[in-house]
């Protein structure tokens, strides 16, 4: 019905009347609408997401009238039927405000899945809440590099859908939750917000689409781009995108994401439609007095190809990327701008993200390159940065708001996550002081967090000693999960944004995708160039060498045993494409790096390098196989080296009657230390880690390595004095050339002085003879990057792969009388499940 229809009809009714059905449709007639078919693109222009939905009403009301109840349904006690008959005309009357709030049944939520908040929370008191994104007086700084005014009036009207007969749907009990956080200094209306929300097994079905609940009863209609699955087909990881109707200041609001079976909106709006609301947004870099620059709006003027990668009434998402051109038409061959607009059409708002990349694979002639960078956003400067040195295959990026930035942190349910298995058991009895958050900030300042700075990371990866970048994930990223505060999140997505600052990424020109050994089996940056001759096209896959008198040197310097978990978990809260690539592009360079002949070629075994190095390259192998896109080809590249990399291990160790008794790692690069007799535990300890995550995110290679792999921990627990059990080394043969021992009794003899196994375990001797306390393991017990801490994750995969002797090592463990305060970075906070 045209609007001036409906408003002629309007004017009709009485104005209770009127004020109920404009409240019940604004709530649910025809706006909870499900996601289902990837959309997005025409032509030859290309949908990167796999599937996509959302709730046709472009915004919700910014004050909602009072709802009516909603009846279950007759034939299903835990649904809603939500029908014309109940949310129009016999919607209850003004009169009776009992029936005010939206009614759903209570759902059990599954078991270990993590709490779902249904009843109203408080909001945040003025002063106790961090602010994002005000002027720096001491204030937080949120990162979103900018925002101009879009060309429209300051405030947008709520836009009420027209009166149509509602077709008949339900809404099913919670999956989960998320909490909204008003950071702003001002209410905020019409925000936009766009996670990404990962989901357990079995949570969400492909045919369920998501609406959203607010805990004063208003429905909000949520946008569902699924992008990949688990193994039974239901939903593993989706983006998520709504617009809320208004947060007054300092206000929380908790969002129950509710299922539904409602029909599905793909959406069909192309990048054109930018162009007819006046966006542009370009970027420049000169060189020697030379302009270069590449413009989102002329190359989407242009026709040129674009990627989509989200899509619907709520948010739609085009990537267009060229090389930088001269005046005269002349192109760069190394420096190519990307930019990803994310537009919110009922709004008028766009998030800018623009990349700018240094960082073909084959170009001929790579080299650092100096230019003034300028980033342009609807004429206005956003971002000036002179004389800057991007490195070789390296990448920087900034985000820019077209239209006023929102001021919303969403926080998502941590013990959900944690349920999912998505990422480790992290101890959620952990709590963050507020000085640990204020040391997270004041190191966000300065050349670090600019283009080529690497944020909190150590730009040596290659540093020695206890370190808070190093783990499943780091310190930083582990007190986001836990605390899901603001300012974690600030430094957590602000460092991944700068994980690009390392010369470690690789374009393939012909995919326009990080570089694949599926494509390049014998490309390698160790390696010489005779080694990467592949017979099948007869051409050298070495990657082209530094131009002549140019500079290549770096002051980040990478390697895999340092190396810090950047993007899997930015990526996984947020859906940003370009965590996404991050998380690949190291993933990939962690396997072909090294020589072909030894990792095998297109095999990409990782067995050659330090026990650490093992540990951290499987680890975001898993990862990237994990959450990749179902319709990525590059999903099915990283499954497949992962499997190749399990079936190694399972065939040296799991299957192999004659390895070590230990549960160690004894290979090349492992037993090294004391003379060639001994490992590191400590490392052997990151590795059980890395093995026990890639367990729980399903892969059965793991499972079974796991099994073989978790008693070392568990055998230093039980089998040796415990105070010891997390020596620095320990020593498992006589010499350089004996064979392994046998036992542990000749491990301990061999490893610990005789005047200490003379000593009674955890005696007041011992301690005395240790200088230690009683109760107190060696290997700087209160540090949360000390020995025992590096062992507290692998004890944990222990008893969750059912490890005989497990239970009792770990409960041994937790018995140790100091204990660091993980409070100031969590990174080895993990627990069993």
């Amino acid at each position: 019905m045209p609007l001036s229809n409906f408003l002629k009809t309007a004017m009709t009714l009485p104005l209770h009347t009127l004020a109920m059905r404009i409240a019940a449709i604004a709530a649910f007639g025809s706006t909870l609408v499900a996601c289902g078919g990837g959309g997005g693109g025409s032509g030859s222009n290309t949908s990167l997401a796999s599937t996509s939905a959302s709730i046709p009403a472009p915004a919700a009301v910014a004050t909602p009238a009072p709802e009516a109840a909603i009846p279950a349904s007759s034939t299903d006690p835990e649904a809603i039927e939500l029908t014309e008959e109940n949310t129009g005309s016999n919607a209850a009357p003004e009169s009776e405000p009992a029936e005010a709030e939206t009614t759903v049944p209570a759902i059990p939520v599954p078991i270990g899945t993590g709490p779902v908040a249904t009843a109203p929370v408080a909001t945040v008191p003025v002063g106790t809440a961090p602010v994002a994104d005000v002027p720096a007086s001491g204030a937080i700084t949120a990162p979103i590099s900018g925002s101009i005014p879009a060309p429209m009036p300051a405030a947008i009207a709520p836009i009420v859908p027209v009166a149509t007969p509602a077709p008949s749907y339900a809404v099913y009990g919670p999956v989960t939750d998320v909490r909204l956080q008003n950071t702003g200094t001002a209410a905020q209306a019409n925000a936009p917000v766009t996670f990404g929300q990962v989901f357990a097994a079995g949570d969400l079905q492909r045919n369920e689409m998501l609406v959203g609940r607010l805990d004063n009863g208003t429905m909000v209609p949520l946008q569902l781009d699924v992008k990949a699955s688990h193994l039974d087909g239901s939903v593993r990881h989706a983006v998520i995108s709504a617009i809320l109707p208004g947060l007054a200041i300092n206000e929380t609001r908790t969002m129950a994401l509710l299922k539904t079976n409602a029909p599905n909106d793909p959406g069909s709006m192309s990048p054109k439609a930018l162009l007819s609301n006046g966006f542009s947004a370009s970027v420049h870099a000169t060189i020697n007095g030379v302009e270069y620059r590449a413009s989102a709006d002329d190359l989407i003027k242009s026709g040129r190809k674009y990627n989509t990668w989200l899509s619907g009434a709520v948010a739609n998402e085009w990537q267009v990327s060229a090389p930088l051109t001269s005046a005269t038409g002349v192109e760069h061959p190394h420096l190519t701008a990307r930019f990803a607009i994310r537009w919110y059409d009922s709004i008028k708002k766009a998030r800018v993200d623009v990349t700018l990349e240094n960082n073909w694979a084959y170009e001929p002639n790579p080299s650092n390159i100096t230019y003034d960078a300028k980033v342009v956003v609807r004429g206005q400067e956003m971002y000036n940065k002179p004389a800057l040195t991007h490195f070789h295959h390296s990448r920087w990026r900034k985000l820019f708001w077209w239209g006023q930035a929102p001021q919303v942190h969403v926080r998502q349910n941590t013990a959900y996550l944690i349920a999912s298995r998505a990422v480790p058991n992290f101890d959620q009895s952990v709590v963050t002081p507020e000085s640990a958050l204020t040391a997270l900030m004041s190191k966000w300042t300065g050349s670090a967090i600019e283009p080529m700075g690497v944020g909190l990371a150590n730009p040596y990866m290659p540093s020695t000693g206890g370190r808070n970048d190093l783990g499943i994930m780091p310190g930083w990223a582990a007190t986001y999960l836990l605390s899901m505060d603001p300012r974690a999140k600030t430094v957590t997505l602000g460092t991944a944004d700068l994980a690009g600052s390392w010369s470690a990424h690789y374009r393939d020109k012909n995919t326009d995708r990080p570089v694949s050994l599926i494509d390049y089996p014998y490309m390698t940056v160790l390696g010489t160039p005779t080694d990467t001759k592949n017979p099948a096209t007869k051409q050298l896959e070495a990657f082209p060498k530094c131009m002549t008198g140019a500079s290549c040197t770096s002051t980040n310097v990478h390697d895999s045993s340092h190396q810090p978990g950047f993007a899997y978990l930015p990526y996984l809260l947020t859906g940003d494409y370009y965590y996404l690539e991050e998380l690949q592009f190291w993933a990939m360079y962690n396997v072909f790096m090294s020589n072909p002949g030894y990792r095998q070629n297109v095999k990409g075994l990782v067995y050659r390098d330090q026990v650490r190095g093992q540990a951290w390259s499987l680890r975001t192998l898993a990862e990237a196989a994990y959450i990749t896109p179902d319709n990525d080809r590059l999903k099915a590249h990283f499954t497949g080296i992962l499997a190749d990399n399990m079936e190694w291990y399972n065939n040296n160790y799991t299957n192999n009657t004659a390895a070590n008794v230990f549960g160690v790692i004894d290979h090349i690069g492992a037993v090294i230390y004391n003379s060639k007799r001994g490992i590191a535990p400590w490392q052997d300890d990151f590795f059980t880690s890395a093995i026990g995550h890639a367990a729980e995110l399903g892969y059965d290679g793991a499972r079974t390595f796991l099994a073989w792999k978790a008693k070392a921990p568990v055998l230093r627990m039980t089998q040796m004095c415990w105070i010891d059990a997390s020596l620095y080394s320990m020593n498992l043969r006589d010499s350089e050339t004996s064979p392994l021992y046998t036992t542990m009794a000749q491990v301990v003899e061999a490893s610990q002085s005789e005047g200490f196994r003379a000593l009674a375990c955890n005696s007041s001797a011992m301690a005395s003879f240790l200088k230690l306390k009683v109760g107190e393991m060696t290997g700087y017990a209160s540090s949360v990057a000390g020995y025992p801490s590096n062992m507290q994750p692998a004890l944990a995969y222990s008893v969750d792969a059912r490890l005989p002797n497990g239970a009792a090592a770990w409960t041994m463990f937790m018995a140790r009388t100091v204990k660091p305060n993980y409070g100031l970075s969590p990174q080895f906070a993990i627990v069993p499940r």
